[in-house]
C-alpha cells in the first residue's frame, strides 16, 4: 500500500509539467561544482553552484542521470560523480583512482559516438591537473570529494541535457527485449524486477549516503534461492517511481515534510488539495520572523471544519502520512496513515480544540506539536523529546484517539522537576486535552467525569482539581503576605502536595494562618477566607485530604492549580460556575 501510494504520487507529479520531478532514468542531485569546458575540450573554470555563507552553503540541485547503487566495487555514475571518479584524485590513498576514472570514462563512451560528448572525452582522457590546480575552487572540490558535472561555456545546461545526449541516455535506460520479466507487486504488470532499489535520502539520523526501506542484504532474508530484490519482485518502473517520489518528498526544499521526535514525516494526497499545502504549518514551529503563520493556518482549519468547507470533492480525497526513522542502513516505518482529507481535518481540528485553555496575554493562541513535546522533555530541549512518545502522540492526533499514558507521565515529571515554572500554559493545555480525550473515549473509567473547561470551573467534581485550586490559593496568600521571595510553597511543596496531599496540606494550612495575619488589608483577608471555605467545602469531609492521588488526579491537580492562578489575574466574568 505504501509503495503503491508513492508510485501514484509520482504519476500525479509527472503529469504536471510544473512539478519539475525527475523523469524515468533520471534523478535530482545537489551538484556543488560544475567544470566548464570549451568546444575543443579545454578547461575554462570550475563553477561553484552553492549559495550561502560558511558551512551553511547549499549546492544547487540538478536533474542528472539516475545514480547507480554503489553497494561495493567500483561503479561510476553517468556524466556526474564524486571528484575521485571524475578527476581520478585519491586523497584517502586507496589506490583505486585510476580504475575509478576509467569506469567514469567508459560509462560516457558506452552512450555511443555522440558529437556533443567528444570534447568531454578529450578532457577526461587528458592530464589537466596543472590547469585545474590554478582554479580557486579546485582544492575545496577534491578535499570534500564533492559531486561534479560538466557544461560547455556557450550553454547554460549541463552536457547531459543536450538533446542528442539525453536521447541516448533515455534509450540506454529502456529495458531490452530479452530481459526477464515478472509480475510487479506494485502495479500488477509485467516488468523487469529491480535487483537493487535506489537509496532514500533525507531521513533525519539516517546514513548520509542514504538508506533503504526495501532491501535483502543477508541470506537470512532470502527465500527459494532468490537473490536481493527478486524476493519481492517490484518492477524497475515502479521502483524508480516510488524512490523518486519519496526522495522528492524528503528533499531539503520540500514543504511536505516535518520532524516529529526522531521520525521524519512526509505527507501527500491522491489529488492536489489545499490541505496538502497547509498540513506542515499545523504541527511545525512557526518561523521567528512570522510567529503568527501557524496560528493563521490553524484558524483557517478550524473555521473550515466548523462551516463544512471540507464537505466537497476534497473531503473524499485520500491523504497519506508516512513517518520514517533510521535503523542502521535501513529505514523503519514508524507512522502510516491513509484516510480522507475530511477525516484528518476533523481529527486535527478536534486536537486544537482540546488544547484550548485560558492563557496569559502574550502566550501563543495555538501551540505547534514540536512546542508541546519540547515542554515535556527534560530541560525543555528538543534532543530529549522521548522518541516513542512523539510518534504515539502524532498517531493519536491523526486517529482522534486518547493520548498515550506516557504523555501524562512525561508532563507530570517535567512539572515536578521544573521548580521555576511548574505548570506552564502549554503543559496545562496538554493535561486538559489528555484527560478530556481519555474519559470521552472511555467513559467507563470514570462515571463521575465532568469535562475540564477552558478556564476555572468551581463545580468541577475532581478532588485533585479542588486540591490544586487550594494550593494556588495558599501560594497567593503567601505572596500577598510576604511579597516577592526567593522561595515560595510552589518550589518547596508542589511535588509532594500533588502526590501525597495528607502529608503536606495540614502544614500549609497552619502556615496560611500566619500569612493571613500579616496582610494589612482586611478586605483581601475576607476574600481569601471565603475562597478557602468554598474550596474546602468541595473536598470530601469524611475522607479529608487524600493520602495519595493517582496519576490522573495529579493531572487534575495541575489543571486546578493553573486555572485558579489564571483566575487571580483575569476578570471574574470568565470563571465557569455552571
Amino acid at each position: 500500500m505504501i509503495l503503491q501510494a508513492l508510485k501514484e504520487y509520482y504519476d500525479r507529479k509527472a503529469a504536471d509539467p510544473k512539478s519539475n520531478i525527475a523523469p524515468p532514468g533520471w534523478g535530482k542531485k545537489a551538484i556543488p561544482f560544475i567544470i566548464v569546458l570549451d568546444e575543443q575540450g579545454n578547461f575554462i573554470s570550475i563553477e561553484d553552484t552553492r549559495e550561502g555563507d560558511g558551512k551553511k552553503k547549499i549546492a544547487k540541485e540538478f536533474v542528472v542521470p539516475q545514480a547507480v547503487k554503489k553497494a561495493s566495487g567500483i561503479l561510476a555514475n553517468l556524466l556526474w560523480d564524486a571528484a575521485g571518479y571524475v578527476l581520478g584524485v585519491d586523497l584517502k590513498k586507496t589506490g583505486k583512482q585510476e580504475k575509478q576514472k576509467k569506469a567514469f570514462i567508459d560509462k560516457v563512451k558506452d552512450l555511443g559516438e555522440i558529437e556533443d560528448l567528444k570534447p568531454l572525452i578529450v578532457f577526461l582522457e587528458s592530464d589537466n591537473t596543472d590547469v585545474l590546480q590554478k582554479d580557486l575552487n579546485y582544492q575545496e572540490l577534491i578535499e570534500e570529494n564533492s559531486f561534479v558535472s560538466f557544461r560547455y561555456y556557450n550553454d547554460t545546461d549541463l552536457i547531459c541535457h543536450r538533446p542528442n545526449v539525453r536521447e541516448a541516455i533515455d534509450n540506454q535506460a529502456r529495458p531490452k527485449s530479452n530481459t526477464t520479466t515478472s509480475i510487479c507487486l506494485v502495479t500488477g504488470k509485467h516488468d523487469e524486477p529491480a535487483r537493487l532499489h535506489q537509496s532514500i535520502s533525507g531521513v533525519y539520523g539516517a546514513q548520509t549516503a542514504g538508506a533503504n526501506i526495501v532491501s535483502f542484504n543477508k541470506s537470512a532474508f532470502e527465500s527459494f534461492y532468490k537473490k536481493q530484490g527478486l524476493n519481492s519482485p517490484i518492477g524497475e518502473k515502479a521502483t524508480f517511481a516510488y524512490t523518486t517520489a519519496l526522495n522528492t518528498l524528503l528533499s531539503k526544499d520540500s514543504k511536505q515534510k516535518l520532524s516529529i521526535g526522531d521520525a521524519t514525516v512526509v505527507f501527500w494526497s491522491a489529488q492536489k488539495t489545499d490541505f496538502e499545502s497547509m498540513f506542515t504549518s499545523l504541527f511545525k514551529e512557526p518561523p521567528k520572523d512570522n510567529p503568527d503563520e501557524g496560528t493563521q493556518k490553524i484558524k483557517s482549519l478550524l473555521k473550515s471544519v466548523e462551516t463544512g468547507a471540507y464537505i466537497n470533492s476534497e473531503d473524499k480525497s485520500l491523504f497519506y502520512i508516512l513517518g520514517l526513522s533510521p535503523n542502521a542502513a535501513r529505514i523503519s516505518i514508524r507512522i502510516w496513515r491513509c484516510e480522507t482529507v475530511g477525516k484528518f481535518a476533523a481529527n486535527i481540528a478536534q486536537y486544537f480544540n482540546d488544547m484550548s485553555i485560558v492563557k496569559p496575554p502574550r502566550e501563543p493562541e495555538h501551540y505547534s506539536l514540536w512546542r508541546v513535546l519540547v515542554n515535556i522533555a527534560t530541560q525543555d530541549k528538543s534532543e530529549n523529546i522521548p522518541p516513542n512518545t512523539a510518534g504515539e502522540m502524532m498517531a493519536s492526533i491523526l486517529d482522534g484517539t486518547p493520548f498515550p499514558e506516557t504523555v501524562l507521565q512525561a508532563v507530570l515529571r517535567r512539572i515536578k522537576s521544573d521548580q521555576e515554572f511548574r505548570v506552564k500554559p502549554v503543559r496545562a493545555a496538554l493535561i486538559k486535552a489528555y484527560i478530556n480525550r481519555l474519559y470521552k473515549n472511555r467513559p467507563n473509567l470514570n462515571p463521575n467525569y465532568k469535562e475540564i473547561k477552558m478556564s476555572l470551573d468551581t463545580t468541577q467534581t475532581s478532588s485533585g482539581y479542588q486540591l490544586g485550586r487550594l494550593f494556588a490559593c495558599l501560594e497567593k496568600i503567601q505572596k500577598e503576605a510576604q511579597g516577592e521571595t526567593n522561595t515560595t510553597i510552589r518550589e518547596r511543596y508542589y511535588s509532594s502536595a500533588s502526590t501525597s496531599p495528607r502529608t503536606v496540606f495540614p502544614i500549609l494550612m497552619r502556615l496560611k494562618n500566619h500569612h493571613l495575619a500579616k496582610i494589612e488589608k482586611k478586605g483581601i483577608v475576607v476574600d481569601f477566607e471565603k475562597r478557602l471555605s468554598e474550596i474546602i467545602g468541595k473536598i470530601n469531609a469524611k475522607i479529608g485530604f487524600p493520602a495519595h492521588l493517582n496519576i490522573n488526579e495529579q493531572g487534575y491537580f495541575a489543571i486546578g492549580y493553573y486555572h485558579q492562578m489564571q483566575n487571580f489575574y483575569t476578570s471574574k466574568t470568565e470563571t465557569v460556575t455552571e
